[in-house]
C-alpha cells in the first residue's frame, strides 16, 4: 500500500471477491464501440484522445474508461496511432500471412499479419471469410480456426465500424505457438495431459518428449504444437514453474491473468546494465547531511531519504526545516529511451507475497537508483519550512548528490524514540532521529487543522515460512514511526504540484474525486437506520470523519467504517486537477516513489524542465501525451491492484484448504441478494455464504439496513454481524472460500421488518414454530 496515498486501494461493492461470477462497470455517457469507430473513420483530423473525450464530454474516470476502449479497440487492430491521431490502420499488401487470433461476436475468424514492423502501431485486424475447407496445399481439408496460421487474400473493408480489411483463405500454413498456463497431469507410460487455469480452455495431450521434466502437479508454460480433426490438441512444455500448490506458482497465474509485463526485453537489460554512476553535473552537494532512509525491514530498494532540524531563524520560532530527498530516476531513465518505453508499460511495480515485478530493472531500482547507506546517490530534494503550528512557510527543490547516513527499519526507529536503542541507532537518537519525531509533531498540528478522512485501514501481510508456504497472516502495528513518513511524503507531494502549478508546467496529478451522489445517498439511507445522519450538499472529509466519531465505540463502529469506505470514489491519475477528497488537498502529485511508480517520474522531469535542472527534462511529446499517459498508468494501478489481490485471496484458499470442515469465528463483510459474505480477521480472508444455506425460511435482502432477513421469523443476518462459520469448500485456483453459518440469526431491528412487510404487503404463513425451535441450517 502507498505509504502517503491509500485511496487508490478503495474499490467499490462489498470488496470481496465472489464465490462466482465477476463484475462490470457501467459508463452512461461513454460511446459505444461502434460510434467511436465511426467517429474516428469520418474525424480523421480531430480524432486524438483528447477530442474524443472532448467530443463526447467524458470526465474523470470517464477518461480512463475511454482509454480502456480504445486500448481494446487497438489491440483488436481496429485503430492505431498516427502520432497522436488515433486512425483506421495502415494498408496492408494484396496477399499476407494470417495469425487467426480470435472470434468476433458473431462467431467470425479474426486474425492479424503474421510479420508486422511497426513495434509502435498494433498490426490491424482482418475478418477472415470461410467459402470452404482449406487444406495445407489449396486443396479441401480441414477448417481453419483460432490459432492457426493462414496465407490470405486482403481486401478493404466497407464497414466503418469493423476490422479494416476481409481476407479470403488461400492456404493453411501452420499452427501458431502462443505460451499459456496449465497444470501437467502425469501418465503412466510418460507424457500426460494439460489441465487449463482458464475455464473455457480444453485439456492438451503432452507427449513424454515434449513434458521437459515436468512433474505431476506442475504449473507449466506451454505451447500448442498441433491440432489434430479428432482427439484433443498436442502441446509441448516450454518451462516448469513449478508445483500448482507453491505459491510461487499461485503469484504467476495472477501475473499472467492479468497480462502484467513480467521479463525484460533483452534491449531494456542492456540499456540498464551500460548505466554509469551519476556525476556531480548539475548537482549541489549534499553528501553531509544526516538523511537516513526508515523502510519495512524487507526493503529491496530505497528511494526516499528524510532530514529534519529545528528552523534558526528567529521569524520562525518552534518551526523546523524538513528534507525529502527522492532518488532521482530520471537522470537513467530518459524519455523515449527503452528503460523508458518498458517502465510505461508497466506503468508500476507490482507486489506480491513471493516476489516483486519491478517497474525497472534490479540494476536501477536496487543498485544505481536505490539511497544505499553510506554511498553517493543521485536525488532530487524538497527542502520544507513549517511553523510552530505545521503551517508550510515555503519550500524550495534541489538537484542534489547525497549519502545516506543510515539505513533503518520502521520497528527500530520507533524502538530507538521508546528508549530501546541499538547500536546504530545509540548514535543516531539525538542528532538525527529526535529532531525528526519534533518535526513530525509540528506537522501533525497542520495535518489535526486540515483534517482529511480518518479512515482506518489495516494492512494485513502475508508471511510466508522458510518453504515459501503461508505460515500466517499479520497486521503490522501502526507505528508514529510510519505515520511520519507518511506525513512526510504528502508534504513533498504537494509541495512538488504548488511549484509545477506556480511554474504554469504540465503535470499529472494524483486525484480523488469527492462521492458521487449515489453513493452519498446509499451511505445516507444506511446511516438513517442507525440514527446517524449525513449532511446534504457539498461535502468535505470532515463530515465523514464526524460520522466515523459518532460511532466510535459503538457495536456498529465497524459497519460504518466499512460503509464510509465503500462510499469513497477511487483515487486515480490525471492532468486535470480535481483535488484530493480523502486527503483534504486542493492539489497532489506523486513525486516520492519514481522507482516504481511512472507518474512520479513524469513530476520529476516536469520539475527538472521548469526548474532548469539540467538534463532529463519532461519533452514538448510527453506533454502533449499527458492525458494517455494519466490513463495508461491509472489502467495499470488497477491492473497491479487485481493482480495483488486475486494472489492473496489464492494463497489464503490455499493456506485453509486443509481445513474443510472446521468452524472459523467471522464477520458479515457485505450483503447481497445472492447472499452474505463473512471474513476471517484472523487470515484476511473472505469467503461466501449462498443465501439458500441460511435456512428455511425465506431471505429477504435488504440494501438500506444491509441485511438479510427471515419474512416469517424477522430474523437474520446484518452487515458487521460477528458470526461463527463452517468452511465447507475451498477453491485455491480461484481463490474462493465458500461458508455456512453455524452461528443463530439474531433478531432484525424493527425498522427492517416493518419494511420488508410494507414493501411485499405479506402477513407471516404457515403453522406457529414452537417456541425455541429453530429451522436447521443449510436448507430453505
Amino acid at each position: 500500500m502507498d505509504r502517503e496515498d491509500k485511496f487508490g486501494k478503495i474499490e467499490g461493492g462489498v470488496g470481496v471477491r465472489p464465490f462466482a461470477g465477476g463484475k462490470t462497470i457501467a459508463h452512461s455517457t461513454l460511446p459505444d464501440r461502434e460510434t467511436l469507430l465511426a467517429f474516428i473513420a469520418d474525424n480523421p483530423d480531430r480524432a486524438t484522445k483528447r477530442d474524443i473525450a472532448k467530443a463526447f464530454g467524458l470526465k474523470g474516470e470517464d477518461r480512463v474508461a475511454l482509454k480502456d476502449l480504445l486500448r481494446d479497440l487497438a489491440d483488436e487492430g481496429l485503430v492505431q496511432k498516427d502520432r497522436k491521431q488515433l486512425v483506421r490502420p495502415d494498408k496492408l499488401p494484396p496477399v499476407t500471412l494470417i495469425d487467426i487470433t480470435t472470434r468476433d461476436a458473431e462467431g467470425g475468424l479474426i486474425g492479424r499479419p503474421a510479420e508486422w514492423d511497426d513495434a509502435q502501431k498494433v498490426a490491424p485486424a482482418v475478418s477472415i471469410r470461410l467459402n470452404k475447407a482449406v487444406g495445407r496445399s489449396g486443396k479441401p481439408g480441414r477448417t481453419p480456426g483460432v490459432g492457426d496460421r493462414v496465407l490470405a487474400k486482403i481486401f478493404p473493408s466497407k464497414d466503418k465500424t469493423g476490422p479494416a480489411y476481409t481476407a479470403r483463405v488461400i492456404k493453411l500454413i501452420d499452427k501458431r505457438k502462443d505460451a499459456s498456463l496449465g497444470v501437467f497431469r502425469a501418465e503412466p507410460g510418460g507424457g500426460g495431459r494439460i489441465m487449463p487455469i482458464e475455464r473455457q480452455q480444453n485439456e492438451l495431450v503432452v507427449e513424454a518428449a515434449q513434458a521437459n521434466n515436468a512433474q505431476d502437479g506442475d504449473l507449466v508454460e506451454i505451447a500448442v504444437t498441433r491440432i489434430g480433426r479428432f482427439g484433443l490438441a498436442r502441446a509441448e512444455v516450454l518451462s516448469v514453474i513449478g508445483s500448482v500448490s507453491s505459491e510461487k506458482a499461485i503469484s504467476m497465474i495472477a501475473i499472467h491473468d492479468h497480462g502484467i509485463p513480467h521479463v525484460f526485453p533483452d534491449s531494456v537489460i542492456a540499456e540498464a546494465e551500460a548505466a554509469n554512476p551519476a556525476t556531480m553535473a548539475h548537482r549541489e552537494d549534499w553528501r553531509d547531511l544526516a538523511l537516513v532512509t526508515i523502510d519495512p525491514p524487507d526493503a529491496k530498494d530505497h528511494d526516499d531519504a528524510v532530514h529534519a532540524e529545528p528552523d534558526p531563524s528567529p521569524d520562525n520560532k518552534g518551526g523546523h526545516i524538513v528534507t525529502v530527498a527522492i532518488a532521482d530516476v530520471s537522470h537513467y531513465v530518459r524519455s523515449g529511451s527503452q528503460l523508458d518505453r518498458e517502465a510505461l508499460k508497466r506503468g508500476n511495480s507490482v507486489y506480491f507475497p513471493d516476489r516483486v515485478v519491478p517497474m525497472l530493472p534490479e540494476r536501477i531500482s536496487n543498485d544505481l537508483c536505490s539511497l544505499k547507506e553510506g554511498v553517493d546517490r543521485p536525488a532530487l530534494a524538497v527542502r520544507m519550512t513549517f511553523s510552530k503550528d505545521g503551517q508550510k512557510l515555503r519550500h524550495s527543490f534541489h538537484r542534489i548528490m547525497i549519502r545516506s547516513l543510515a539505513k533503518l527499519s520502521y520497528q527500530q526507529a520507533q524502538a530507538a524514540i521508546d528508549g530501546a536503542t541499538d547500536d546504530k541507532t545509540d548514535t543516531l537518537l539525538e542528532g538525527v532521529l529526535k529532531p525528526l519525531w519534533e518535526a513530525y509533531g509540528t506537522m501533525r498540528k497542520g495535518r489535526d487543522k486540515r483534517q482529511p478522512l480518518e479512515l482506518d485501514l489495516p494492512e494485513r501481510k502475508i508471511v510466508l515460512d522458510k518453504d515459501g508456504k503461508v505460515d500466517k497472516v499479520i497486521v503490522p502495528p501502526r507505528l508514529d514511526a510510519h505515520k511520519l513518513i507518511e506525513e512526510c511524503m504528502i508534504q513533498a507531494n504537494v509541495a512538488a504540484a504548488e511549484t509545477l502549478e506556480r511554474k504554469r508546467q504540465s503535470l499529472i496529478y494524483r486525484i480523488h474525486d469527492a462521492p458521487s451522489l449515489a453513493k452519498q445517498e446509499t451511505l445516507r439511507e444506511f446511516l438513517a437506520t442507525l440514527d446517524l445522519s449525513l449532511a446534504r450538499g457539498s461535502l468535505r472529509a470532515n463530515n465523514f470523519n464526524h460520522i466515523l466519531a459518532s460511532a466510535s465505540g459503538k457495536p456498529h463502529e465497524t459497519m460504518v467504517s466499512e460503509m464510509v469506505l465503500r462510499s469513497q470514489s477511487q483515487a486515480i491519475y490525471s492532468p486535470d486537477n480535481l483535488g484530493h477528497f480523502g486527503l483534504n488537498l486542493m492539489r497532489y502529485a506523486h513525486f516520492t516513489s519514481p522507482i516504481r511508480r511512472y507518474a512520479d517520474l513524469i513530476v520529476h522531469r516536469a520539475l527538472i524542465g521548469s526548474l532548469k535542472l539540467g538534463d532529463g527534462a519532461i519533452t514538448p511529446e510527453e506533454e502533449a501525451a499527458l492525458v494517455d499517459i494519466a490513463a495508461d498508468i491509472s489502467t495499470s494501478e488497477r491492473r497491479a491492484m487485481a493482480a495483488e489481490r486475486d494472489t492473496v485471496d489464492r494463497l489464503i484458499a490455499h493456506h485453509l484448504a486443509s481445513r474443510v470442515g472446521d468452524t472459523f469465528e467471522g464477520r458479515v463483510s457485505g450483503v447481497v441478494k445472492s447472499g452474505l459474505f463473512v471474513s476471517l480477521p484472523q487470515f484476511g480472508a473472505d469467503g461466501f455464504v449462498p443465501v439458500s444455506t441460511l435456512g428455511y425460511d425465506y431471505f429477504i435482502y435488504d440494501e438500506a439496513h444491509q441485511s438479510m432477513t427471515g419474512r416469517e421469523s424477522g430474523e437474520g443476518f446484518r452487515l458487521g454481524d460477528d458470526v461463527e462459520v463452517k468452511l465447507v469448500e475451498a477453491l485455491p485456483l480461484a481463490g474462493a472460500l465458500r461458508f455456512e453459518i453455524v452461528s443463530e440469526p439474531r433478531k432484525m431491528p424493527a425498522g427492517a421488518r416493518s419494511f420488508h412487510k410494507a414493501k411485499h404487503g405479506e402477513k407471516r404463513r404457515g403453522a406457529a414454530k414452537k417456541p425455541g425451535t429453530r429451522p436447521p441450517r443449510g436448507r430453505r
